[in-house]
């Protein structure tokens, strides 16, 4: 059985991926602040400000690596050394959960696999800098998934959103920003499929459509019927802008394609 270590596993994404992974796989994963896994034996503290990641891999001896930690820019680059250095001479491959932002320079049309990767934010950049460090391990060794937002019963974006309608105060939203979005659902499946199938490569993981930002946050106050929230427009071009990455040359099958409704679908009570 294939052993996984998911870096970042106690947090919203990661976690998510430990739960849809480990009823099929050997699955451990890591904490930090979190102290409501300290009893989990799959779950491992590590602080990657002071800790040595060598000694969990170690212990685990993982075959595939999944990165979606968070935290201090420097230290993650330090940290994916480490983890290209420990991939490139074993039969392991590492997983690297990037983002859409690695083409926020670019605002004209959506981004696919092999364009040019540019970005004005330090995050952006972060994320680029990284998947170069992957890039440079032999094809096999690693897959890079460039997501969109992601949205989720439980995630960061839609207990934002709750909370501002809670405290009445105005929740911004950019009608100049075309984007595509996912959930954490959806997310998790596609990654299963990943490793399940062994591709590699870089893939792009978000819905197949595009929506405005407004709309969609709009729609999902609509959906889930939500009191009528302040809402402040905030416009940072004359012209549509794209943040948006589409799959071309490594899509995926059809029933893990899905559009922004199948999105909003996934933040439906049950």
């Amino acid at each position: 059985m294939n052993r996984i270590l998911i870096l970042g596993g106690s947090g919203f994404i990661g976690n998510a991926l430990y739960k849809e992974l480990c009823a099929y796989y050997d699955t451990y994963g890591t904490y930090f602040t979190n102290p409501t896994f300290r009893n989990n034996k799959h779950f491992y503290y590590f602080n990657f400000l002071e800790d040595d990641i060598y000694e969990i891999l170690a212990e685990v001896k993982p075959n595939y690596i999944i990165s979606c930690i968070r935290g201090d820019f420097a230290h993650q680059v330090d940290l994916h050394f480490q983890l290209t250095d420990y991939v490139a001479p074993r039969r392991c491959k590492l997983i690297f959960i990037s983002s859409a932002n690695v083409f926020d320079a670019f605002s004209n049309y959506p981004s696919y696999e092999y364009d040019k990767t540019l970005s004005m934010s330090v995050y952006g950049k972060l994320k680029i800098k990284i998947e170069n460090m992957c890039m440079r391990l032999p094809d096999r060794k690693y897959a890079i998934a460039r997501v969109p937002m992601v949205f989720g019963k439980q995630s960061p974006r839609i207990k934002q959103l709750k909370k501002y309608i809670e405290l009445h105060e105005a929740y911004e939203v950019f009608p100049d920003l075309v984007m595509n979005v996912t959930s954490d659902n959806r997310l998790t499946q596609q990654i299963h499929y990943i490793i399940n199938r062994k591709r590699s490569g870089i893939f792009h993981l978000g819905s197949s459509d595009l929506i405005h930002h407004d709309e969609f946050i709009k729609d999902i106050i609509e959906k889930l019927e939500f009191k009528k929230p302040l809402i402040k427009n905030v416009y940072t071009s004359n012209f549509d802008r794209f943040l948006a990455v589409l799959p071309k040359n490594n899509k995926l099958p059809e029933h893990l394609q899905f559009s922004y409704n199948q999105v909003l679908e996934d933040l439906m009570p049950v």
